[in-house]
Formats: structure tokens, C-alpha cells, sequence
């Protein structure tokens, strides 16, 4: 934990103190927020955009954004949550931006050390040789990246908010700007795709293992 994240709350400082601090005038107030609550931004943003540099991005301009727009934040909800929000949105924008651009940056291959280290499809139970023993394969973080890649920005986030940030399909919902039926259905479907573009390695290094590959 944080040093000053430590001293914060060993001096007594809640979320609420630090918003009202903040609101008062005192910047430093804010940073505690900042310090407390970005690494969870960042590591959403990380797996929704695939990049260190668009991750940073979106945690400034969420925390910027949450900052300037503090005075209509409601007291009532829990602040992580709602700057969670925030960075989520601006990260679909990012990735809408990207697909209508049709042009990606080239992101890092390390995707197992920095951010793709647990596979969704281990949620899902069925028959077919479970991804989870292929986890370390630096292939298979490639070939989960690509099909990332292939999804739409409504999937994608779906996808990274419920199977690995665990999120409730209403809070999904509330991001993507969608009721939770439909939210359900692009959650599903992006399983789908992804299970399909990763079966055929799955399958092929089944065939390896048992010797039979032709």
C-alpha cells in the first residue's frame, strides 16, 4: 500500500473527508483519491485498450474529469465506483476512436506479464480442453490479444469488466448506456467469439501434447 495512502487513512481520512477537503479548496485532499483509487482505473483501462500509454491516459483525464465535475458527484455513491465509471467510458472512446480510424497502434507483446495474466474463458464451463492449463503460453496471450482485438468496443468492455474485473451486469450496463438483458447478450456473445478464434490453438496443442498432430 501506498505511503501516503497509509498515513491517510491512519489519520482518519475517508473518501468522504477527502472529497469535502477537496471541495473546500484543499488540492492535496484530492490526491489522496487519486493515489487510492487509480491503480483499479488503470488496470481496467490496461485490459480494455491493451496499452500502457492509452491506460495513463485514461486515468488522468478520468481523475481530471472527476475532479472538475466533483461538486455534482453524489455523496451517497461510493467515489471509486463512480471515477471507475468515468475511466471506463473514456476508454470506449479511445477504442471507438481506434476502430473508426481503422489504424492501431502497436501495443506490447508481454501481454501475460502486464495485464491478460487471467483467461475469461476459465468462467465459462464446458467440455473443451480448458484454457486455464494454457494460461503461461505467451502464444495463447497473443492469440487472446488478437481476438480482443476483433471485438467491438461494447464487447470488449463487457468482456474485461464482468470476467475480469468482476463487475455486475448492472454496473456494465450503466457504462455501456444499455439495460441489463442486452447487456447480458454482449457479454455472451463476446465469450463466444472469443472461444471460437482461440479453439483452433487450443485444439492444436491438445494434438501436440498427445502426439497425434498430423
Amino acid at each position: 500500500m501506498n505511503e501516503s495512502i497509509e498515513r491517510a487513512e491512519a489519520g482518519g481520512i475517508s473518501d468522504a473527508m477527502a472529497i469535502e477537503r477537496t471541495l473546500g479548496g484543499d488540492r492535496d485532499a484530492y490526491r489522496v483519491l487519486v493515489e487510492r483509487h487509480s491503480r483499479n482505473v488503470y488496470q481496467m483501462a490496461y485490459r480494455m485498450t491493451g496499452n500502457k500509454h492509452d491506460a495513463e491516459e485514461v486515468v488522468q483525464e478520468a481523475f481530471l474529469r472527476g475532479y472538475k465535475k466533483l461538486k455534482q458527484f453524489a455523496g451517497n455513491a461510493n467515489f471509486g465506483t463512480w471515477v471507475y465509471r468515468i475511466g471506463a467510458n473514456y476508454a470506449i472512446d479511445l477504442l471507438r476512436q481506434r476502430k473508426s480510424e481503422d489504424s492501431r497502434r502497436e501495443r506490447p507483446s508481454n501481454a501475460t506479464e502486464d495485464g491478460l495474466e487471467v483467461d475469461p474463458l476459465t468462467q465459462v464451463q464446458d467440455g473443451r480442453p480448458s484454457p486455464e492449463r494454457l494460461a503461461r503460453s505467451g502464444e495463447l496471450a497473443m492469440k487472446m490479444k488478437e481476438a480482443l482485438d476483433a471485438l467491438t468496443p461494447a464487447e470488449r468492455t463487457a468482456i474485461v469488466m464482468r470476467h475480469w474485473e468482476g463487475c455486475p451486469i448492472e454496473e456494465i450496463a450503466e457504462v455501456l448506456k444499455s439495460n441489463a438483458n442486452a447487456t447480458k447478450n454482449t457479454v455472451f456473445r463476446a465469450v463466444g467469439k472469443l472461444r471460437r478464434a482461440l479453439e483452433p490453438f487450443a485444439e492444436g496443442r491438445t494434438a501436440r501434447a498427445m502426439g497425434t498432430e498430423s
